[in-house]
């Protein structure tokens, strides 16, 4: 139970992720996005940036909770439409797209917060990211109650057959009436709002919203969604298969961190992981083709 606070975070992105791969899209921008919108989530909350580093007795809320993960959110799906606009409307590759997301997402983080952090949050706030229902973290409750609702709304709905066949043969898709356009911009705009949801979160676990949050984790998302069996080529996954594969990267990571391994190694594992996964995949789709 203690590990699940800290899988959490790229969990909740991965199951957004999961949508774009679903659709042989990927989204590089996720951890600058989620970074922009929790610094936009912490400034509501706050009411400004004048009591930005304020904590324990002297600490402001200049707006109510709710406003703020509202904020958040609002950012999250605002970035992941814009790209998925760009994406379907002028027709740039998404790999080009979301590297330029990346980038600009977190520029504008840290032009927004003039490069510092924004903490000391009121307890109505952290409650989220540190709070308990019973014994169980309300993160956890609120990531798997996410995965449920993703679960369903992919496997059992009309848009989530969509997505399987833009994912699985777009061309032949939109001849049979999907509108793939649509369905495309919709798994980034899908994207986006779970990386707003886990900016708040992340705000209200750490009391603090920071321009560097976030690095490097689209390669931790990516890795958790082609481990649970997404493949990069689209058409093929699960939401059921993210969630393992988040849990499966969150207890590697936690090993490796018990047996005091350098995190420059972490990462050269992680990477190394990621690497075998899609060569597995591809051998995989490979095999699929010649039956």
């Amino acid at each position: 139970m203690k590990m699940l606070p800290r899988v959490l975070i790229p969990g909740l992105v991965a199951i957004g992720m999961t949508y774009v791969i679903l659709t042989a899209g990927i989204d590089l921008s996720v951890g600058s996005l989620l970074a922009l919108a929790g610094l936009v989530g912490a400034y509501v909350s706050k009411g400004g940036l004048a009591d930005r580093f304020a904590i324990g007795t002297a600490e402001v809320s200049g707006n109510p909770v709710y406003l703020a993960a509202a904020a958040a959110i609002a950012v999250g799906l605002a970035g992941g439409i814009l790209q998925g606009l760009v994406i379907t409307r002028l027709r740039v590759p998404p790999f080009v797209v979301t590297l330029g997301g990346l980038t600009a997402f977190r520029g504008l983080a840290l032009l927004f917060s003039g490069g510092g952090p924004i903490s000391g949050f009121e307890p109505a706030f952290t409650w989220w990211g540190q709070g308990r229902i019973a014994t169980v973290p309300v993160p956890v409750i609120i990531f798997f109650a996410a995965a449920l609702i993703a679960h369903v709304v992919l496997r059992y709905t009309a848009f989530g057959k969509h997505v399987y066949a833009t994912g699985g043969n777009a061309r032949a898709a939109q001849l049979n009436g999907v509108p793939t356009r649509r369905i495309v911009t919709s798994v980034y705009a899908i994207s986006g709002f779970f990386c707003g949801l886990a900016a708040f979160l992340l705000s209200a676990r750490l009391n603090s919203a920071e321009a560097v949050a976030g690095t490097g984790l689209e390669l931790t998302v990516i890795a958790a969604v082609v481990i649970g069996g997404t493949s990069l080529f689209g058409g093929v996954g699960t939401i059921a298969g993210t969630v393992v594969g988040a849990l499966l990267i969150g207890i590697l990571t936690n090993g490796l961190v018990l047996l005091n391994v350098s995190s420059f190694v972490q990462q050269i594992i992680i990477g190394v992981i990621l690497v075998a996964a899609v060569a597995l995949d591809q051998f995989a789709a490979g095999r699929r083709l010649a039956t």
